[in-house]
């Protein structure tokens, strides 16, 4: 049965949707050169369609609400990062490392891969993906061949430290990882506090490469809550809890140990900017306890190919069994793009990251 959640925050609706039209003015000059996106399945646009994975959506009903159609993202249309682009004022959505080509890339790219983690064994049962180790990787051809185009490397540093760097990432070290013992050791070798200390402590030693890389203003996002997921209900129960408490429990040591890292880099690395994200919305009037599409696909997670959707997928925060609709991810670019919660954006959102 489908339920609605009560208000949880409000969202200020005014403010937010001038933002956005701004960010969607055609003549609109961005406010930075580029925008490089690592991550996960919550911001892939492409990058694993193909892979030999099970970790891929190129195929309806993924893509029912984008112009493109099936594209290789994770829900009905647009990506968190689809909508921040727009609310920066780039004209294009950032192309996909496996797609990337001449001087497109020149704005940014997206190296996001379904399953990835930030182990590399994270998502191995998926199949081949990109971590975020081998994500960094990429980057780093993308700087050569930016260098070739703009001709020399003072060029191409300066514009490269203007970009703004997402990194949003970690949700598959617990649900595609440490919540699957039959798979994984990690359970077995470290309680949740540990675990999360390992994870933050490889993401710091990641950031600092893209630093190395000649990167100076990083959005961090924080991991949200894995057991609120219809997968994670449906799969693992809930005990009547509204959520699978497990779940959730485990994982939230990782964003407690998150940002004081992101503090302890501003400190460190005096000369770029690190900023910590959760943004987050009013889920007013939304189903969250069900996914739009029928599920089956993938892990079980997924949509089955060619299946018909709800119709009112506005009023859907899933998309699936774990990823969030285009209207969810709309809700919380905005967040992202101009919070003034600190426990949603420290110390700046997206709009004063620009700034600095």
């Amino acid at each position: 049965m489908e339920s609605k959640l009560k208000p949880s925050e409000l969202v200020a609706i005014p403010v937010l949707l001038a933002l956005l039209n701004l960010g969607n003015s055609a003549n609109a000059v961005p406010q930075v050169p580029c925008y490089f996106i690592f991550g996960d399945s919550l911001s892939d646009t492409g990058n694993n369609n193909k892979l030999v994975t099970s970790a891929k959506v190129n195929y309806p009903p993924y893509g029912i609400d984008f112009p493109q159609g099936p594209t290789g993202r994770f829900n009905n249309g647009r990506t968190m990062h689809d909508f921040i682009v727009k609310l920066l004022g780039f004209e294009d959505y950032m192309p996909p490392f496996a797609e990337s080509e001449g001087k497109n890339i020149l704005n940014g790219v997206n190296y996001a891969s379904g399953a990835a983690g930030i182990l590399d064994d994270t998502g191995k049962h998926r199949g081949v993906r990109v971590p975020l180790n081998d994500q960094i990787k990429n980057h780093k051809t993308i700087i050569s061949r930016i260098t070739a185009l703009m001709g020399n490397n003072s060029a191409a540093k300066s514009h490269l430290s203007r970009c703004i760097y997402s990194v949003q990432i970690g949700s598959n070290d617990y649900i595609n990882n440490y919540f699957r013992p039959e798979s994984y050791d990690t359970s077995k070798r470290y309680a949740p506090p540990e675990y999360a200390t390992v994870l933050v402590q490889q993401l710091s030693n990641q950031l600092k490469a893209i630093y190395d890389s000649g990167a100076r203003k990083f959005a961090v996002y924080g991991m949200g809550m894995i057991g609120c997921t219809p997968d994670a209900r449906s799969v693992h129960g809930t005990k009547g809890a509204p959520c699978v408490e497990e779940f959730n429990e485990g994982a939230t040591p990782f964003n407690k140990r998150l940002e004081p890292m992101i503090d302890q880099l501003n400190r460190n690395l005096t000369d770029a900017k690190f900023t910590y994200l959760n943004p987050t919305g009013s889920t007013d009037g939304l189903v969250w306890d069900s996914s739009c599409c029928k599920t089956g696909g993938g892990g079980g997670e997924l949509c089955l190919p060619d299946s018909k959707p709800c119709d009112n997928r506005r009023k859907y925060l899933f998309w699936d069994g774990v990823h969030p609709s285009d209207a969810w991810n709309e809700v919380v670019s905005k967040s992202a793009y101009g919070s003034e919660k600190p426990e949603e954006a420290q110390p700046f959102n997206i709009k004063k990251l620009a700034l600095q």
